[in-house]
């Protein structure tokens, strides 16, 4: 009779890891132990033209950068360009509150990043980066790569052209294959914009024979909230990938999931092959 296998004795409930209990960045007293910048003492006088009242100015210890604390007239208030549209519960809650006034502009996109007034849907946010990314752009010689924090995913900067050129782009259905093949790009957002530009436009015309197949789909009498979802996923080229397998670029994607786009044949397809997609409408 074979022996029987020792069970695994369990190892019990996981103790948590202590805190370093360390400081980081700045220590206390460095807050304010130098003097600001011109650059703030600029902005502290444009503040007090403009009927403000400067509360206090410190470094914040984190990223080193320096702060204001002010209070402003609400009428020289105004929500950034390149943000979603500010809701008028969001506009009330700015009338109550100090602003935080930075002297550096690309200070302020980190902070756009932490902002959680509500949850964007994929558009917004898509949007909301690619103004971010226009904005940006006029700053600096940075890497597309050095603002990855500022805008999440590679993916929202293809999406966000797409939806300046059409504001009902469907970019749901498209957006779980970008974001496994649209990476940042090393270079600088002035020469990266080009790039960008023509993925949004490999994506559009993408796009165009997709819908052409969706609407064959509807002239058979095929009626669901998924077609578009059912013709993407039956062209995506990840689907079914082996996870050891070396990953596809965004040019390759592209292309060939136009190939397949093009070649299929919709006289083929069956309700039944439908009802199995399952699956939720594209998130717009």
């Amino acid at each position: 009779m074979p022996d029987k296998k020792a069970k695994k004795k369990s190892a019990g409930p996981r103790k948590r890891r202590k805190l370093s209990g360390k400081s980081t960045g700045l220590t206390a007293r460095e807050v304010l132990s130098t003097t600001p910048p011109n650059s703030v003492a600029e902005l502290q006088e444009a503040i007090d033209r403009d009927g403000g009242q400067v509360l206090t100015t410190y470094r914040e210890p984190f990223g080193d950068h320096w702060l204001i604390i002010a209070a402003l007239p609400i009428d020289q208030v105004e929500p950034t360009p390149y943000q979603r549209n500010l809701s008028d519960a969001h506009a009330r809650k700015l009338e109550s509150v100090i602003a935080i006034v930075v002297p550096e502009a690309a200070t302020a996109y980190q902070i756009l990043a932490l902002n959680t007034e509500k949850a964007h849907n994929l558009r917004e946010r898509a949007l909301e980066v690619i103004r971010m990314y226009q904005e940006l752009a006029t700053l600096d010689d940075a890497s597309e790569e050095s603002y990855a924090l500022e805008f999440e995913e590679a993916a929202l900067i293809t999406l966000g052209l797409c939806y300046l050129e059409n504001g009902r782009f469907s970019g749901g259905a498209y957006h779980p294959i970008l974001r496994r093949s649209d990476q940042f790009l090393k270079k600088s957002l002035v020469s990266a914009i080009e790039t960008r530009r023509a993925r949004a436009k490999a994506l559009m015309d993408l796009d165009k024979t997709v819908i052409e197949k969706v609407e064959a789909l509807k002239a058979k009498g095929l009626t669901s909230p998924y077609l578009k979802s059912f013709v993407v996923t039956r062209i995506n080229p990840i689907r079914f990938r082996p996870k050891d397998a070396a990953p596809l670029s965004f040019d390759e994607v592209m292309e060939r999931m136009t190939i397949a786009a093009e070649k299929m044949n919709v006289d083929k397809i069956k309700v039944d092959d439908l009802a199995k997609s399952g699956g939720a409408p594209a998130e717009e």
